[in-house]
């Protein structure tokens, strides 16, 4: 549908645009908004991007589609005084500790109010002081600075299809919290934080481990070392004005050193390890034609689903460790002995894209003896603030390289951090020196991109092999139902609980708006640190074989878990 809208004046062409709101955005003009998410439903709470009509209706641009030769004015006098008043009652309804809290500086209320001009409220201070719900592992849910825009609640239904989140009661008494007074821990809730991506409050944050860190660091009897996610070193330059996708990993490196890390490993070597072993397990499920489809590990928020979910899909997940905690037991097999000569002991960090990686790592099958096999896990977002509150200056840090010997990737773990990055990693593996290079490129790019579900079929040997890649839970969701249906039929799923995969993960810089350019832009940065490793195979690490050959000689079982 096409046709022309006049917008404070101006005549504006409307081309197949969802809403109005969308046109506004693209003639240039910022319209604010809570509750609107492109990618999510709507839900048309709060009001914030209302216009008004040359017939002096109220429109909530979210969810009127443009109309041709509609007039509507963005900022009258009418709509300014609406949209003040707005600010106000959640002012007054809402916490204001902003000095301490985590969102200052990138609080959309807080934003808002500064651009409107909101000083003295006329309003009393409503605002109820309600318990905090620190119980999860990943996040916290602050119902005090809660401003009902509820896309929590969508994020978690609509993507996800957890729906740990929801409404409670009615009109100016309704709430979102879990249901029957629950906890997040008593929930299904999978830990994936992209509730606490969606907020534009500080509701729902990261459970910030950081001060952990610091002691370690500072205890003498520790030696803290670290391993980066690939997702990590895409998206960490954002906090400090890069732009998305821009590759910082030599100055990650060097400013884990200047905290005190003592040796800074690359997690992209443990998902070498990952596509040997998953690549070797997948091979032999296949030619024994027994607990298929194979379902990908790497991600503990499918992980956590299909354990609440679809219990009886156990045997069909890989028994492979994820690379972070594949990483944590080499590195705990490599240290051993060092440990005993200096009386130290190894405290492994990591540093992931991930909230749901918190809870991965508590696990009770993580732990042995006492012992986890990763002691912490920070976020992209808690690595920021550490940066921030020591006062290192980003751009002038001098890039490092990573330690030896497991400082290096084959480029295949590399891509992991994208959805459809382990399936190629797999398949690169599987079909090396089965078909030429041109033919290869074409099946990658088969399981590349933003799609929500993409499929391939692979011939080899004269086997047939079909592959399928989704990402958002709610989308694995309907594919199981298919599978489960005889719909679909399927030897080899990769699942990633987050749209775009690890690029987007819950731990990652939050910026107003996670777009499909953002994960892309990301995704990007990873296929070019693959491309200056020309698209090798993960065995092609020599790192990856000294490993076997060494340390993990007839020790393979620790890279294995049962979920």
């Amino acid at each position: 549908m096409s046709g022309i809208m006049i917008i404070d004046g101006m005549k504006v062409q409307f081309n197949n645009q969802k809403n109005i709101l969308s046109l506004i955005r693209d003639s240039g003009i910022d319209l604010p908004t809570f509750c609107y998410h492109s990618e999510l439903s709507i839900y048309g709470a709060c009001r914030m991007c209302s216009v008004e009509s040359s017939k002096g209706e109220i429109i909530a641009t979210c969810s009127e589609k443009p109309r041709d030769g509609l007039e509507i004015y963005t900022n009258s006098p009418r709509i300014r005084k609406y949209r003040k008043m707005i600010l106000e009652l959640l002012l007054a309804n809402h916490d204001k500790d902003c000095t301490s809290c985590e969102r200052t500086g990138k609080c959309q209320l807080q934003k808002l109010a500064k651009r409107y001009g909101l000083g003295v409220n006329r309003f009393t201070q409503l605002a109820q002081d309600n318990e905090v719900d620190d119980s999860s592992p990943s996040i916290i849910r602050n119902p005090n600075k809660c401003i009902k825009c509820g896309d929590c609640v969508m994020v978690c239904e609509e993507v996800q299809g957890v729906g740990a989140l929801g409404f409670v009661n009615r009109g100016s008494e309704v709430i979102i919290k879990p249901a029957f007074n629950k906890s997040l821990a008593e929930t299904n809730c999978i830990n994936c934080g992209q509730c606490r991506m969606v907020c534009p409050t500080g509701a729902i944050i990261i459970k910030n481990e950081t001060e952990k860190l610091w002691d370690a660091l500072y205890d003498k009897s520790k030696r803290v070392i670290a391993q980066i996610a690939p997702a990590v070193r895409v998206a960490l330059g954002e906090e400090f004005g890069k732009k998305p996708g821009e590759v910082t990993t030599g100055k990650i490196v060097a400013i884990l050193k200047k905290l005190g890390v003592e040796e800074v490993f690359d997690t992209s070597l443990s998902a070498d390890l990952t596509v040997v072993e998953e690549s070797n397990e997948f091979l032999k499920r296949y030619n024994n034609g027994e607990n298929l489809p194979l379902f990908t590990s790497c991600c503990p928020g499918w992980v956590k689903f299909a354990e609440n979910k679809y219990p009886e899909l156990k045997k069909n997940i890989s028994s492979c460790k994820s690379p972070q905690q594949m990483f944590g037991t080499v590195l705990r097999e490599a240290y051993k002995e060092k440990d005993s000569e200096d009386l130290r002991d190894t405290y492994i960090l990591s540093i992931m894209p991930c909230t749901a990686k918190k809870a991965e790592a508590a696990r009770p099958e993580f732990s042995h003896d006492g012992v986890r096999e990763v002691d912490l896990v920070l976020t992209t977002q808690e690595l920021s603030i550490m940066i921030k509150e020591i006062g290192i200056k980003f751009d002038e840090v001098e890039e490092e390289s990573m330690d030896m010997p497991f400082g290096t990737g084959s480029g295949a773990g590399v891509i992991f951090g994208t959805t459809g990055g382990v399936t190629e990693a797999v398949l690169r593996r599987v079909l090396k020196n089965k078909f030429d290079k041109e033919d290869c490129n074409i099946i990658f790019n088969s399981v590349r991109g933003l799609e929500s579900v993409k499929e391939a079929i692979v011939n080899i040997d004269g086997n047939e092999i079909k592959i399928a890649v989704v990402h958002g839970l709610k989308h694995a969701d309907n594919l199981i139902k298919q599978i489960k249906s005889g719909e679909k039929k399927y030897d080899l799923i990769e699942v990633m609980a987050c749209n775009g995969g690890c690029v987007a993960g819950g731990g990652q810089p939050q910026p107003k708006m996670i777009t499909r350019e953002t994960r892309a832009l990301r995704s990007k940065g990873l296929y070019d640190i693959d491309k200056t490793n020309q698209l090798k195979d993960a065995e092609d690490n020599y790192i990856v074989k000294n490993i076997y050959n060494g340390l993990l000689k007839n020790k393979t079982h620790i890279l294995h878990t049962n979920h």
